[in-house]
């Protein structure tokens, strides 16, 4: 299968070194790894965040360098570890995503949609501060999938849920991600959820990156 996002001798300020990198098209590839190996940092390169000190990326056959970087995160979009949501309800957090991207909001059917896929049915009158951790991080999940990106990148999205809700919040995106096209990649300290639902692991540490 073709690869969508490649990467060749990859430094970040001296500190992190990655090796050659291929994330195929229309996968679920799943980065593990431990701490301070790189995971968040890698994602981050990948959609223009942060920049490499050296080493190329290329996303659809451009190197990354060439591209407009707000462009390059609209299709590449990263939801990181730290959920943002403002101080409204969940429909207010839709519409200000929405507004700040410049673009039409969806729909309240499609934002209960999202919800529902993310293994959260909540009014959307609900306020966002009160929720719990994992609720939290279910809406700002639900805010990005709705975007309908080409590539979707997670850091740690089950990190605040148990098991069971994590299996079923992954269940549930794999399917819609496969019949949307849409490239995932996720990072997981759980390498049991990795192994059950990832076409494509890549295992980062200090000195290497493995493929299965």
């Amino acid at each position: 299968m073709q690869s969508i996002i490649t990467a060749d001798n990859l430094r970040f300020l001296d500190i992190l070194r990655f090796p050659p990198i291929a994330v195929e098209r229309e996968s679920v590839t799943f980065i593990c790894g431990e701490s301070g190996a790189g995971k968040s940092t890698l994602l981050k390169l990948l959609n223009q965040t942060l920049s490499p000190s050296e080493g190329t990326i290329f996303y659809d056959g451009i190197d990354i360098a060439d591209m407009d970087p707000i462009a390059l995160r609209r299709q590449v979009l990263l939801a990181g570890q730290n959920v943002f949501l403002f101080d409204d309800t969940i429909r207010g957090n839709f519409q200000q995503f929405y507004q700040y991207r410049g673009e039409p909001c969806v729909g309240e059917d499609e934002m209960l949609s999202y919800l529902r896929l993310c293994s959260l049915e909540m009014p959307l009158t609900a306020r966002c501060q009160p929720l719990s951790g994992g609720e939290r991080q279910r809406v700002f999940l639900a805010i990005h999938l709705s975007m309908n990106p080409k590539v979707l990148m997670l850091d740690e999205p089950t990190s605040a849920l148990d098991k069971k809700t994590a299996r079923k919040l992954l269940e549930g995106l794999k399917a819609h991600c496969k019949q949307r096209g849409i490239t995932l990649i996720a990072i997981s300290h759980d390498l049991s959820l990795a192994k059950e639902f990832a076409d494509q692991t890549i295992a980062l540490s200090g000195e290497a990156c493995d493929y299965e």
